[in-house]
């Protein structure tokens, strides 16, 4: 079970060699396409522990100090007395994902609502990057989505097509529909969606 905490990972990037003569290529971050600075180039995603309601809040008070930060929400309907409303509720109650340097998180830590980061032992423990891609992938896609029970076993997939190309999950017949179920390992929380057999590739 991971612990929650505020510790710093001290373990020194890797190495980057470029061939003589030519110049150094810029480093993107593949779950934003944003073109990453040399400093910010190894920086990791983490969850974020915050006050409850919060998540839109945090999320926005990162962005406004210039971190990539999100909360993926999904819409449901209620019923209260004979009335329905439509609410935005989030797929990682407690949480927001946010990439920054663990070495420099005051600015982090001292935004209203975090309460702390997330890790094992006394280290921050970065989100897996396949995890995130997915996730961001399935929030941004505009295809209905839900929050679903954590799976650790099944059969692991990746979408070849459309706007969930590349998302990798674990794939669920659910009453004749087939689920793509993306997974938080570290939070042990799950979200799917619907997908078409046809875009379905299975993962060995």
């Amino acid at each position: 079970m991971f612990d929650e905490t505020n510790s710093v990972n001290t373990d020194p990037p890797p190495e980057r060699c470029q061939p003589l003569g030519e110049p150094s290529q810029p480093v993107v971050d593949p779950t934003t396409d944003e073109v990453l600075e040399e400093g910010d180039a190894w920086e990791h995603w983490f969850a974020l522990y915050v006050r409850s309601h919060f998540e839109k809040s945090v999320e926005q008070g990162l962005k406004g100090k210039g971190y990539p930060a999100f909360s993926p929400f999904y819409q449901t309907i209620k019923r209260r007395q004979g009335r329905s409303k439509l609410l935005d509720l989030p797929l990682f109650p407690g949480y927001v994902f946010c990439r920054f340097n663990p070495n420099k998180r005051l600015p982090i830590l001292t935004t209203p609502g975090i309460v702390n980061v997330l890790g094992a032992g006394n280290v921050p423990e970065p989100i897996e990057l396949s995890e995130i891609r997915s996730v961001q992938r399935v929030a941004v896609s505009g295809q209905p989505v839900q929050p679903w029970p954590f799976l650790s076993q099944g059969h692991r997939i990746r979408i070849e097509a459309g706007p969930l190309s590349g998302t990798e999950g674990t794939l669920l017949r659910v009453k004749n529909q087939l689920r793509l179920v993306v997974s938080i390992t570290m939070l042990q929380r799950s979200m799917a969606v619907e997908v078409d057999q046809q875009v379905v590739r299975p993962l060995f």
